[in-house]
This record gives structure tokens, C-alpha cells and sequence, in this order.
């Protein structure tokens, strides 16, 4: 009786179509390894990181559908059969699956709009962080005290993105208050050449001092020099130490409130 069952279940015909789908699988596999290796060698080196992940994870989808279908078709099962027999089920899995489609949509025209790349330090809202992975559905940063944090695509898309790590090089604004005894004008001089004196500093764009606004304290004026992206944070710390040395040994003083206690 089994013997039977089993003869009934592979037959010839049978046998035939999962050797030729066997075979059909194994070289559909094996091209894609192929593939993949020569767009890693020849192709991705001359793209934007962004670009040859969103090849990379098409690819890789597209693979996966053709797979399911291969295999679909050694059991012969027909599509409009397994739709029919998802029924309501599949209609609510397709709304719980609404926001995972929406972050897809939303992850790929992030990834083709090269707004973001890894290692980019960016502003959402209150979360601030540098960049791990940008995945189809969500980007991972950590913070500057190492938090983890997963921001999905949507809300990317959605809110106002500061991508601080854009461009190659950014400019930092110090204001400094000087007291109304110093030389107006030689302060503004000697302010505009403390950046020279920083070693991360870079010449184009020029350094330029603005004179903001008269302070009940004092003057107060803004420094604004350029640095590399990268740079930014140890030459904002160069640049406030230089400002002080240098108007320490100029005798201008930075004025700041007082406290006297009569008896």
C-alpha cells in the first residue's frame, strides 16, 4: 500500500520536473553569485555607497521572488489558487503591512536622493546621532553618548532633516563680548587672524567678524571661520582657546558679570 502511495505521488513525470527545477534553481544561484561578485568588483567601486545598496537590496528581492516562483512551480502550484486561498487573511496582513510598505517606499527615495550615507551625522527632530546602516525600512544611528536609535524611513521623510556631514566642510560662528575700553577696530583685526593660528583650520573661505550689537556688558561680536566636516568639534575647541590666549595677551577684556557683597 505505501509502496503504491509512493509510486502515485513520484512518477516519472514527477521525478522529471524536480530534477529540471533542481537544475533550473542550482544555476539560477549560481548566476546570481556570479553577478553579485562582478558588480562588487567591477560596478560598486564606482558608485555612491547609496546607490550600490539599493542595486545590492533589489537584486537581492528580485532574486527571492524568482526563487519562491521556481519552487512554486515544481509543486505545481498556481498563483491565482494560493491568492484565492489567502482570502481575508491576506487582506489583513496587507493592512497590518501598511507601514512596513510605506517605510520601503520611503527607504528608497532616500537611498536615491543620496541625502544620507553612513557615517553622515544627522538632526531629526530631538534625535541627534551618526549614522550606522540605512536599511529598507528604517536608518540606525548612535548618539554622541553611544546610544542606539532607530529612526524609520517615513518619519525621515516626513520631518526636517539636518545633515550636518553633507557637504566637506563647515563653517563655526563664536561670538566673543568685548569690553567698551578696547580698540574696536584692532579687535576686530586681531579676531579675524586667531583662525590662521588653528591647525584645522582652512583659508577658503576667508575668516570673517561681524559686529552684532551693543550689549549693556559690551560689544559683542561673531567669528566665523571654516573647517573640514570632520573636524568641527576639535576646531571649535581650537578656536575658543586661541580667541581667549589672544585677547588675554592684547588686554582686552571679555566682560562678565560681577558679584560684590557689602557689608
Amino acid at each position: 500500500m505505501d509502496k503504491n502511495i509512493l509510486s502515485d505521488l513520484f512518477t516519472p513525470a514527477v521525478i522529471q520536473r524536480f530534477i529540471f527545477g533542481g537544475i533550473g534553481i542550482g544555476i539560477f544561484i549560481i548566476s546570481y553569485i556570479v553577478l553579485t561578485k562582478i558588480l562588487k568588483k567591477f560596478a560598486y567601486p564606482k558608485m555612491k555607497p547609496n546607490s550600490s545598496y539599493l542595486v545590492t537590496k533589489l537584486i537581492k528581492y528580485a532574486f527571492y521572488v524568482i526563487i519562491i516562483f521556481l519552487i512554486l512551480g515544481l509543486f505545481n502550484i498556481k498563483l491565482t489558487a494560493l491568492f484565492g486561498a489567502a482570502g481575508i487573511a491576506g487582506i489583513a496582513i496587507g493592512f497590518a503591512a501598511q507601514t512596513s510598505f510605506s517605510n520601503i517606499i520611503s527607504g528608497l527615495f532616500l537611498l536615491t536622493e543620496h541625502a544620507l550615507t553612513v557615517g553622515d551625522y544627522i538632526t531629526i527632530g530631538t534625535e541627534a546621532g551618526t549614522i550606522d546602516s540605512i536599511n529598507m525600512l528604517s536608518v540606525r544611528i548612535h548618539t554622541p553618548d553611544n546610544q542606539y536609535i532607530r529612526i524609520p524611513n517615513e518619519t525621515i521623510i516626513n520631518a526636517n532633516l539636518k545633515n550636518s556631514s553633507y557637504f566637506p566642510i563647515r563653517r563655526f560662528s563664536l561670538s566673543v563680548t568685548i569690553s567698551y575700553d578696547a580698540d574696536l577696530k584692532s579687535a576686530v583685526e586681531l579676531l579675524k587672524n586667531v583662525p590662521q593660528q588653528c591647525s584645522l583650520h582652512i583659508p577658503k573661505p576667508e575668516p570673517q567678524v561681524f559686529i552684532e550689537s551693543f550689549e549693556d556688558s559690551g560689544i559683542k561680536l561673531t567669528l566665523a571661520a571654516w573647517t573640514k566636516s570632520e573636524n568641527y568639534m576639535d576646531f571649535k575647541n581650537q578656536l575658543f582657546i586661541t580667541v581667549k590666549e589672544t585677547l588675554d595677551a592684547n588686554n582686552i577684556e571679555i566682560p562678565y558679570k560681577k558679584l560684590v557683597l557689602v557689608k
